[in-house]
């Protein structure tokens, strides 16, 4: 009996809402953002209970498979399908995408087009993590380029247009390298666009090191892995709160998926000569992006570089080596987006009250907001890894992974953690600092709002003569509950997560330590003494 196409469902269920709202007789926007809102939810319930129906956490390979012909004279074939690294992604878009769009209640500036690209966004960033196709993949990548650009650059701030075309620029440029890697890998050998079948491929260890190297700098400039990361603050600093959101919460995410996928899973022989180089960028990421995040006096751009360290910890668990490393930057990137796609909110939530990013312009804030001051406590408390917070479950098993893998040198070990523990150092400083300059202290400007909530979203900023000041409204704090309460649920029991996923990346790391044992000289050993071994020991 054929199976009913979960999958195919939840990647066009959005489309197909997104193809009716040019046809709603609605001109104010008021009955356009329900729908959009409504298909969202029932998007994000279908794939739940698809997953909780059919989903097996003991099989590593590809589940609830739908394959059909597409364009058979490209070889293009509409193959979607879910594993143990792309499940909680798939929920974490679905989660943050459906609160983005009850974030966005107030926008009154070409709704119809708003709600119409953040439907299709919906279902590109599904389709990314679950193409099982690689030109399917590669569609569904460049298909979500363009609603994030045209998110920015209408509904963004001042520099709009600066950050949106920057984003692009960067992103549609490292895509040209997953084309030609994934044409490179489909025609070698039997020509399959399958994905799992490129994975299995026995490509020449050379051919493998320049994929590597052309995907890396692929998904590391969406990862934000420096120095492909300028584009990130740019746009965070210029886009509305909900755009920021999914840009925090599931954008950044998709670098990260396509490392695991492709640099791991299908190149482990050219893991073993990267995995170093991963481990020093994610030592880079976590120090600099902590530094660069304490010197901003933007809100938005401090989150922006605090994303950018998080994500050094992703780095570093895919380059342990171990079971509980790949783990933990597999919860890492589930934890980060919850807490950042939250911070984010809230900071939209700060600023329709300000009308300012400038902390320098805030202060004294908590004595009027307190329900928000409370919120953002909590997220930060989140971010800069509290015990019982999802954040120190994650980061604590990239630590623990990475320090007791016996495939490095203790040398490099010690060296590694050691700058990367400077870095969890810094975190609560930006994060501290941060909460006492916009809540803390005499307030520096009168903060106005209107009674009917706040009249702010991207560029369509107005303060109405007779304004009062209020706190966070109802729906506020529930969008701001829905990222806080999976948050400190995953902290205090991250097996609900991690036993999903763990077959698979268990696969993984056993496929690359494999790789290692029958190199037949490895990039470094412990008891060898290879050329690059004397570099990284």
């Amino acid at each position: 009996m054929q199976q009913f196409p979960w999958i195919t469902t939840i990647i066009l269920l959005p489309l197909v809402g997104a193809a009716l709202i040019p046809f709603l007789p609605d001109k104010e926007g008021k009955a356009v953002r329900w729908f959009g809102l409504g298909v969202a939810i029932t998007d994000f319930i279908l794939m739940s209970y698809a997953f909780w129906l059919s989903y097996d956490a003991q099989t590593t390979g590809f589940q609830l498979v739908d394959n059909l012909p597409w364009l058979p004279q490209l070889g293009l074939n509409w193959a979607v399908g879910v594993d143990g690294i792309s499940i909680w992604l798939v929920l974490l878009s679905g989660l943050v995408t459906t609160l983005a769009i009850l974030a966005a209640w107030q926008v009154d500036h070409k709704p119809k087009l708003f709600y119409f690209l953040m439907l299709v966004l919906y279902s590109a960033q599904i389709g990314v993590f679950t193409a099982k196709d690689m030109l399917l993949f590669f569609l569904m990548w460049e298909v979500e380029l363009i609603p994030v650009y045209l998110l920015i650059s209408i509904w963004g701030g001042a520099k709009r247009r600066y950050a949106a075309t920057k984003f692009l620029l960067y992103t549609a440029a490292a895509s040209v390298f997953i084309l030609i890697a994934g044409l490179t890998m489909a025609f070698y050998g039997e020509t399959s666009f399958d994905i799992a079948t490129i994975g299995t491929k026995d490509y020449p260890l050379t051919l493998q090191l320049f994929l590597y190297a052309g995907l890396l700098v692929a998904f590391g400039t969406k990862l934000a892995i420096f120095p492909l990361h300028t584009w990130l603050p740019d746009a965070h600093g210029e886009a509305s709160a909900p755009v920021s959101m999914i840009l925090a919460g599931v954008l950044l995410k998709m670098g990260g998926y396509g490392l695991a996928r492709f640099n791991l899973e299908a190149l482990s022989d050219a893991h073993i000569y990267f995995a170093p180089v991963l481990a020093i960028l994610g030592v880079i990421n976590i120090i600099y992006g902590a530094c660069s995040s304490w010197g901003q006096g933007n809100m938005k751009r401090r989150l922006a570089y605090s994303s950018i360290s998080h994500m050094g910890f992703v780095l570093l668990g895919f380059a342990s080596f171990s079971d509980l490393g790949m783990s933990g930057a597999m919860l890492q990137m589930i934890s980060h987006g919850l807490i950042a796609a939250g911070l984010f909110y809230l900071a939209g939530v700060t600023y329709d009250r300000t009308h300012t990013m400038a902390m320098a312009q805030m202060g004294g804030i908590a004595r009027s907001m307190p329900k928000t001051f409370a919120l953002f406590t909590v997220a930060a408390m989140a971010s800069l890894a509290l015990p019982g917070m999802s954040g120190f479950a994650s980061e604590l098993s990239v630590f623990v992974g990475f320090s007791t893998g016996e495939i490095y040198g203790d040398g490099f070990r010690s060296v590694t953690i050691l700058l990367a523990a400077v870095g969890l150092i810094l975190t609560p400083i930006y994060l501290l600092s941060m909460l006492r300059q916009v809540f803390y202290g005499q307030p520096v400007a009168e903060i106005l709002t209107d009674n009917n909530g706040a009249n702010c979203f991207g560029n369509s900023c107005a303060l109405q003569p007779e304004t009062i000041f209020t706190d966070a409204r109802p729906r506020e704090v529930f969008v701001a509950l829905c990222f806080l309460v999976p948050v400190i649920a995953i902290g205090l029991y991250p097996k609900f997560v991690t036993n999903t996923y763990d077959a698979k990346t268990v696969a993984i790391n056993g496929e690359v330590r494999q790789s290692f044992a029958t190199s037949k000289q490895p990039a470094f050993a412990v008891h060898q003494a290879p050329t690059i071994a004397e570099l990284v020991r």
